[in-house]
C-alpha cells in the first residue's frame, strides 16, 4: 500500500509550456500538391460546396486511408480515439512512417485511452524527425492505465472520440470508424457496420483548423513527455512486424481485397461520384477535454442552431442511444408535433458495450410510448453470411457502430457523435451537417428496406409488454424477450439499469 500511495503521489503531469509550434499546411501550398491538382476543377466546378463521398464498405474505408497516405506529398494530420495495434492499425502506422521517409510531415494525435499495448511503436515513430505524437489527456502511470483514474478522475474521464485522417489539407477522412481490425473487416470476430465520409473541398479546410485547436490545447502532451525514449532503432523496430505480417495468412488476404477495391481505381482516375453539397464541420472545443467549454463552443450547440427543429421526419442511426429521461421528452415533443421518428440501435446481442445497453434499456418503453419506431440491429454470426451485402446496413457486420441521422429528408449528419450523455458532456466530438436530399433519402430508404429485414422492430403489446419481430423472409417471428441473450445476461444489465451512473454513459 505504501508503494501504490508513492506511485500515485507521484502521478503529475509534465509541463508542456515549451511544446513546438506547428500549423496546417497553408491553402496556397495545399494546391500545389499532387492531391491539390488533382482536386482543383472538382471544386472549382461547385463553388461554396464540398464533395462528399460516403465510405459505406469497410475495405474502401481502409483503402481510402491507404492511398491517401501514399499520396501525401506535405502534411498527414491524423487524430482517432481508437488505434489497436493489430493488422489494420500496424499497417496504417506503417504507411505513415512510409509517408514520413518521403519527407511528408506527419502529425499524429491519438486519445491515451485507446493507444494500449501501443507505447513502443508511438515512442519509436516519434523519434523520426518528420513525425510528432501527441497523447490527449494522458496516462501518466502506463499499466494498468485504470490507475489513473484514482488520481485523477474528473480529467481522465473526458476522452478525445474525434476522427479524422487529413492529407496535404486536401482530402479528409471523418466519421465513426476507429482504427483496428473490427472497424475495416480484416479478421474473423466482432465486425463493426460503421461509416465515415471522404470529403474533398472548403469543408477540408475546417477540418484541419480544428485540428491545430486540438493539437495546440492543453490536453494534448508530446508523446516523448510521456513514454521513455525507443529501445531501438525505428527500422528495427518496424523490420519484424513486417515480416510477421507477410507471413500472416489473415493480413495477405485482406490486402488482396484492398488490391481488389474499385474505389482505388476511381479515385485515383477521377471517376469517383462525389455529392457535392453545402457541408459545415461541428466540432466541440478541445477546452471539453478538461471541463473549461462554454455552451456555444459545444457541438450539441452547434447542431441546434444549425438544424434547428425538424418539421416531418427524424431517421437516427446510434449504436450506444441512451436518451435520458429529457431526450425522451424531447422526443416525444417532436411526435406530438406529427414528426415520424425512427430509430436504429444495436439490440442486446450486437451490442459491444453492455453498460451503454442497461442504460438504453431502461429508456425503451418510454420511448415506444412516445410514438416512435425503433429498430435494433441483429447480430449475424455464421461466417457465410458476413460475405453478403457491402451496405452501411447489411447483414454482414455483426454489431452497429455508424452515428448518422437524417432530418426532414433535407439535412444529414456523419460523425462521431453518439446519442448518449458521455457525448455530450464529457467527451469531444467532431462530424458534418450535410445538405444533401440524396444522401438523407437513402438513410430513409434503409429504414423503410434494408433495416426492417436486418433487424427487429420493438414493439408494445397492448398490456404494455415489449416484444421483438424479426422478418425471415414472408414469416414474422415474435420474441417476448429480447432474442438470444440469456436470462443472466438480462439480469445483469437490469441490475446495471438500476445504478446511478446513466451520466457517465
Amino acid at each position: 500500500m505504501i508503494c501504490l500511495f508513492s506511485l500515485l503521489a507521484g502521478c503529475t503531469l509534465p509541463s508542456i509550456e515549451n511544446r513546438d509550434a506547428s500549423s496546417a499546411l497553408g491553402g496556397a501550398e495545399a494546391r500545389e500538391t499532387l492531391l491539390g491538382r488533382a482536386i482543383a476543377p472538382l471544386v472549382s466546378e461547385h463553388p461554396g460546396k464540398s464533395g462528399i463521398y460516403p465510405l459505406l464498405h469497410p475495405h474502401d474505408a481502409f483503402a481510402a486511408r491507404m492511398l491517401l497516405a501514399k499520396n501525401a506529398e506535405r502534411t498527414l494530420d491524423v487524430q482517432y480515439y481508437i488505434w489497436r495495434g493489430d493488422i489494420s492499425g500496424t499497417l496504417l502506422l506503417q504507411s505513415l512512417y512510409a509517408a514520413a521517409e518521403r519527407g511528408v510531415r506527419v502529425r499524429l494525435l491519438l486519445d491515451d485511452m485507446g493507444t494500449s499495448g501501443l507505447d513502443d511503436e508511438l515512442a519509436a515513430l516519434d523519434s523520426h524527425p518528420k513525425i510528432e505524437v501527441r497523447l490527449f489527456n494522458p496516462f501518466v502511470v502506463r499499466y494498468p492505465k485504470w490507475l489513473g483514474f484514482l488520481t485523477n478522475f474528473s480529467r481522465v474521464n473526458r476522452r478525445m472520440h474525434n476522427k479524422s485522417f487529413t492529407a496535404d489539407n486536401q482530402a479528409t477522412i471523418a466519421g465513426g470508424r476507429n482504427v483496428g481490425d473490427e472497424y475495416f473487416w480484416a479478421a474473423e470476430g466482432l465486425l463493426f457496420a460503421d461509416l465515415d465520409v471522404l470529403c474533398v473541398g472548403p469543408v477540408v479546410d475546417d477540418v484541419s483548423t480544428d485540428f491545430d485547436r486540438y493539437w495546440a490545447s492543453d490536453s494534448s502532451y508530446p508523446v516523448g513527455l510521456i513514454l521513455p525514449p525507443p529501445d531501438r532503432d525505428l527500422r528495427d523496430h518496424f523490420s519484424p512486424i513486417s515480416l510477421r505480417l507477410e507471413r500472416d495468412p489473415s493480413a495477405a488476404s485482406f490486402m488482396s481485397a484492398m488490391r481488389r477495391s474499385s474505389f482505388i481505381h476511381d479515385l485515383l482516375e477521377g471517376s469517383l461520384a462525389f455529392e457535392w453539397a453545402k457541408t459545415r464541420m461541428v466540432s466541440d472545443d478541445p477546452a471539453k477535454g478538461l471541463g473549461e467549454a462554454h455552451a456555444d463552443g459545444l457541438l450539441t450547440h452547434q447542431l441546434e442552431e444549425i438544424i434547428g427543429l425538424p418539421d416531418q421526419d427524424v431517421a437516427l442511426i446510434s449504436p450506444y442511444f441512451i436518451p435520458t429521461a429529457a431526450g425522451v421528452d424531447a422526443f416525444r415533443k417532436m411526435t406530438d408535433r406529427g414528426v415520424k421518428v425512427r430509430i436504429f440501435t444495436n439490440s442486446l446481442e450486437a451490442t459491444d458495450v453492455l453498460i451503454a445497453h442497461a442504460g438504453y434499456a431502461k429508456r425503451r418503453k418510454d420511448i415506444l410510448q412516445a410514438g416512435i419506431t425503433l429498430y435494433e440491429m441483429r447480430r449475424v454470426l455464421p461466417k457465410a453470411e458476413r460475405t453478403k451485402g457491402a451496405d452501411l446496413f447489411g447483414g454482414s457486420a455483426s454489431s452497429l457502430h455508424a452515428k448518422t441521422f437524417a432530418a426532414d429528408c433535407e439535412r444529414v449528419f456523419v460523425g462521431s457523435f453518439n446519442f448518449d450523455p458521455r457525448s455530450a458532456r464529457l467527451n469531444t466530438e467532431m462530424g458534418f451537417v450535410i445538405d444533401s436530399p440524396s444522401l438523407a433519402r437513402r438513410i430513409d430508404e434503409a429504414f423503410d428496406e434494408a433495416i426492417p429485414e436486418r433487424a427487429y422492430e420493438v414493439q408494445l403489446n397492448d398490456d404494455g409488454h415489449m416484444y421483438w419481430l424479426e422478418r425471415r423472409g414472408e414469416r414474422r417471428v415474435r420474441h417476448d424477450s429480447e432474442p438470444n441473450t440469456s436470462f443472466w445476461k438480462r439480469s445483469v444489465v437490469y441490475f446495471l439499469s438500476l445504478l446511478p451512473i446513466e451520466w457517465l454513459l
